[in-house]
């Protein structure tokens, strides 16, 4: 638009240039009202006298230096607030008293020189005058500027390098109309910085309510996580959608730019710092080694291989028995910077599978395996614990098996919090997975004792939910709060633990070089979060407000569907009482009870039998019983169905195929 043009060269001036303009517009207006009040005094337009001429003069002098000590040149008009409108209404008066008197003391308060009254009426005018050009000035600067973006009104939290370069970047996309900065640097306030005002947080209401602000985007890349929580703790008191900036280490890698938003996710609130990993012990069972990864399709798997390709092993084995999932880490893997220095081998097979292991094994000279294949998604495990059980328990005993027969190093398995003391099948099928490596390690060390063997090292890694992986919560949350809800908790009091999938994963390699044998390690959740508050949270983040009895005008409900089956109200990480400190301070040793290695062939041969016979609830009984109870009370539960009950179920097995 032609109107623009002049705007965007007052926009481009200097700041000293346009606070020049802005102060011979004030003196114009200063005198224009020193005349108006005279003309209306007398009744009639007026030429002043010299004497008149010398107050209005006076009045001009005086009025200068008290606009520049109150700071009236200081303020950006285009972001004017109430504040800036207030402080000059209050320059205007002090500057008129002050004349006053001068007037008063000179003795000029008389009809050859001012009567009181025009004192009163230049007082009226100047306010009026001075205050409006601001007010005129503002919107005659805003809005074109304004109109040559497309999107929302945002401001930016954080007034440093990352913030105006994500300042810039607005600028060019023209998708979000940026209005300021946010800073919690006092020595900031009513600066401009590339050509923004800095606020204080405490005016965000105002600000938000006066340029209709619809996102906050959170441009502090090096606050610590407790920092970044900090911060949108206090966003959420206003209906504002938040972003934030990848983190320092996120641009550093290469991974993202500090153009790249993201949605605050369950990671920013937690507010958790993570420990700087100890190099060694990432690097002990994976430098310049063969790395096996089952399960390597999926939230952890893929994530483990993506911070084991970091760490320069020889040969990173990568096996799934989804194609799909097979597929894409092999190509996210081969398009990283790392893929030159390293072997990689997509293998596509079951853990189920002898056959299948024997031939990898006997292929390749693996030093470690991380096993991550199993099936972990709750409610789905109950409806279907047949092949739940078989792939978590009896896939676990094979790659063990087949690693102990070909000279593994290290074995180890990634285990869940749904482990300790178990409700439901996912859970009872982990735990006993950890009773088989706790049972191969104490014979297999029995036996190196007698015989001076090396004895392979078998551990498990135990954890609660990691965020973003596939069934998690906070997707699906997302997900539901953009189509208007409502959104689903299970129960008001359910809690759980959460971590991030990177932390997880540094964590799970660390802890295995910390294993000695039959190690059951704990990592460090911090504190469980109720699930009802991260709902609660997530939907003001988006800029929207909870749909209740309190606010009956909110945007989102919040439906409560119950606990699934098989689901608890909290979980837990320690079967007893007695974490042992390592030498990382977020990994703990626990001291499990485990059961020696025929009483456990046993178990696993009662559990293949209810498996084979499809008796849901023999099998519930037996998983879950050897899960929750100590080595003395384990009994075997006997099949309920008969013969003919069995036949017919192995018959209709067939049939299905």
């Amino acid at each position: 638009m032609e109107m623009d043009k002049p705007v965007d060269s007052l926009r481009t001036l200097p700041s000293l240039h346009k606070r020049f303009l802005v102060s011979i517009l004030d003196l114009s207006l200063l005198l224009f009202s020193f005349w108006s009040a005279l003309s209306i005094r007398f009744g009639e337009p007026l030429l002043p006298s010299h004497t008149q001429t010398a107050l209005a003069i006076l009045a001009v002098v005086i009025a200068v230096p008290v606009f520049l000590y109150t700071g009236l040149y200081r303020a950006v008009i285009r972001y004017m607030g109430e504040q800036a409108l207030w402080t000059t209404v209050k320059a205007v008066a002090i500057a008129t008293l002050l004349w006053a008197v001068a007037v008063s003391l000179f003795g000029l308060a008389n009809y050859q020189g001012v009567p009181y009254t025009v004192i009163l009426l230049y007082w009226m005018f100047a306010t009026v005058l001075i205050v409006g050009s601001r007010l005129i000035m503002r919107e005659f600067m805003w809005r074109p500027v304004r109109n040559s973006f497309s999107g929302d009104n945002v401001l930016v939290y954080g007034a440093g390098d990352a913030g105006v370069q994500l300042v810039q970047a607005l600028y060019q996309s023209r998708d979000l109309y940026p209005v300021g900065f946010l800073d919690d640097d006092t020595r900031m306030y009513d600066r401009e910085v590339a050509g923004l005002k800095v606020f204080p947080l405490r005016d965000l209401g105002r600000i938000v309510d006066r340029y209709g602000i619809k996102e906050v985007l959170v441009a502090i890349p090096s606050a610590t996580r407790a920092r970044r929580n900090e911060i949108i703790q206090r966003l959420q008191d206003f209906r504002v959608h938040a972003r934030v900036l990848p983190t320092v280490s996120e641009i550093a890698s290469g991974k993202v730019s500090v153009n790249d938003l993201r949605e605050v996710d369950a990671e920013d609130l937690l507010g958790r710092d993570l420990v700087p990993p100890n190099v060694d012990l990432l690097q002990r069972n994976i430098k310049g080694k063969t790395v096996l990864v089952t399960g390597a399709g999926g939230s952890i798997g893929s994530e483990l291989c993506r911070q084991i390709m970091r760490l320069k092993p020889q040969r990173l084995l990568l096996v799934d028995s989804c194609e799909h999932a097979l597929y894409q880490v092999n190509r996210q893997l081969r398009d990283s910077g790392f893929a030159a220095h390293v072997k990689i081998q997509p293998l596509l097979g079951s853990v189920m599978s002898q056959a299948f292991l024997e031939y990898v094994f006997s292929l390749h000279t693996v030093h470690t395996v991380y096993h991550a294949a199993a099936y972990k998604h709750v409610p789905l495990m109950e409806s279907n614990e047949f092949e739940g059980v078989k792939n978590n328990v009896f896939g676990t005993q094979r790659v063990a098996q087949a690693s102990m027969a070909h000279g593994v190093e290290t074995f180890v398995l990634i285990s869940t919090d749904k482990a300790v003391r178990p409700t439901n099948m996912m859970g009872g099928s982990k735990r006993v997975a950890e009773l088989i490596l706790q049972a191969m390690h104490e014979r297999l060390s029995r036996q190196a004792n007698q015989s001076g063997a090396v004895c392979p090292v078998f551990c498990m890694v135990r954890f609660g939910n990691v965020l973003g992986s596939s069934g998690s919560v906070i997707p699906l949350f997302r997900e539901q709060i953009r189509q208007g809800g409502p959104v689903t908790v299970t129960h008001p009091r359910v809690t759980r633990y959460f971590m991030s999938i990177s932390e997880a994963a540094q964590l799970v390699l660390q802890a295995g070089a910390l294993a000695q044998g039959g190690d059951v390690f704990v990592l460090d959740m911090g504190e469980s979060v109720r699930i009802l508050d991260l709902a609660r949270q997530m939907i003001r983040l988006s800029g929207l407000e909870v749909l209740d009895e309190e606010h009956p005008d909110g945007d989102v409900r919040i439906e409560f569907t119950g606990l699934r089956p098989g689901e608890k109200l909290y979980e837990e990480l320690l079967i007893g009482n007695n974490p042992i400190g390592t030498l990382h301070p977020k990994i703990m040793r626990a001291e499990e009870e485990m059961l020696p290695w025929p009483q456990l062939q046993k178990l696993l041969d009662d559990i293949r039998v209810h498996c084979d016979a499809r008796d849901r609830e023999a099998l519930r009984k037996l998983v879950l019983n050897a899960a929750n109870v100590s080595l003395d009370a384990y009994k075997p539960v006997p099949l309920r169905k008969s013969k003919p009950q069995l036949k017919a179920v192995e018959a209709l097995d067939e049939q299905v195929g």
